[in-house]
């Protein structure tokens, strides 16, 4: 019965990841922030040193935009870099990226959720705006140009960034929901993008698939409201006017312009799962025995993603 307890838990964590890739690359050596290239860097957060990577491309300059990338339950940072190729975009256009680790590869967003994180409280807010902080003197980040991304548990720690900091000029979460209590929210600019078919986190709300919440040695209990009436939300948090939709094969796109030169977007991807679309999947035999899905291919969320955060 033991191992079918563990069992269990696995499978639950190995459901919230998101997108992982097959290709790997070796770890780097720790050096400076300053250093071109992804490094890899410790910092102490509380009673906790805290692991992170950093990918800062050879055209980095002063005044510099960051995009914090939050891995998925089971995810890593590493994870997170070979799987999304926000890098490539990096070099392109001249922005920093961060992406940290959660403890036990989860991220705290309430006591629900998820895993070791939640289960010992972790301080997972601290440890992103400690971060960022750090990074906006070390390499010269403008503080208006700050974002986070994230994907299923990483995408709950971006709401619940919104809802408790003011770091962040735009999210982007994933596949994602959020179930952190959020009383007085500072307005954030925010795209959304979710599938039809996600099992996961259900676009229409509720606690998804019962082996999420595992055995109950590990809190995964997750269970939000309908995405749509969540971008409702913030959309009055952020004194949106009325959205204008757009739809593009299975791809639907409602845009909110707000106050403040906010925006606040919703994309549906009908069918799809919960994954990052765009990325590499999780590989046939993963997926055929974990029952995971495959990433849409009608929509590339990395690119999507950073359009939305320069033209804000």
């Amino acid at each position: 019965m033991r191992c079918r307890g563990i069992a269990a838990v696995l499978l639950t964590v190995v459901v919230l990841t998101a997108g992982c890739t097959r290709f790997t690359r070796p770890d780097p050596v720790p050096s400076a922030s300053a250093a071109v290239g992804v490094s890899s860097h410790t910092m102490r957060v509380g009673t906790l040193d805290r692991t992170y990577r950093i990918y800062r491309p050879a055209s980095l300059r002063e005044g510099a935009p960051m995009v914090v990338v939050l891995h998925g339950a089971v995810g890593s940072g590493r994870q997170a870099e070979q799987s999304y190729g926000f890098d490539a975009l990096a070099d392109r256009d001249g922005f920093l990226v961060v992406y940290p680790d959660g403890v036990g590869r989860t991220w705290n967003v309430s006591t629900d959720c998820c895993g070791a994180a939640a289960r010992d409280q972790v301080d997972d807010v601290g440890f992103i705006k400690q971060l960022v902080t750090a990074e906006i003197g070390d390499a010269g980040i403008d503080p208006s140009k700050v974002y986070a991304a994230g994907i299923s548990n990483g995408a709950m720690l971006a709401y619940r960034l919104a809802c408790e900091t003011t770091l962040f000029a735009a999210i982007a979460p994933v596949s994602g929901t959020m179930i952190n209590a959020c009383p007085s929210p500072a307005p954030v600019s925010i795209i959304h993008i979710h599938g039809t078919a996600d099992r996961t986190i259900p676009y229409g709300g509720g606690p998804g698939k019962r082996d999420n919440e595992g055995d109950g040695r590990l809190p995964v209990k997750i269970d939000g409201p309908p995405v749509p009436d969540l971008i409702t939300t913030w959309r009055k948090t952020d004194d949106c006017a009325a959205p204008a939709s757009t739809v593009s094969g299975v791809v639907t796109t409602s845009v909110a312009r707000c106050a403040g030169g906010r925006v606040v977007e919703l994309i549906t991807v009908d069918g799809a799962g919960h994954q990052w679309p765009g990325a590499p999947g999780p590989g046939k035999l993963a997926s055929s025995l974990l029952n995971l899905d495959q990433p849409s291919t009608a929509l590339d969320a990395t690119t999507t993603i950073w359009s939305f955060f320069a033209s804000l």
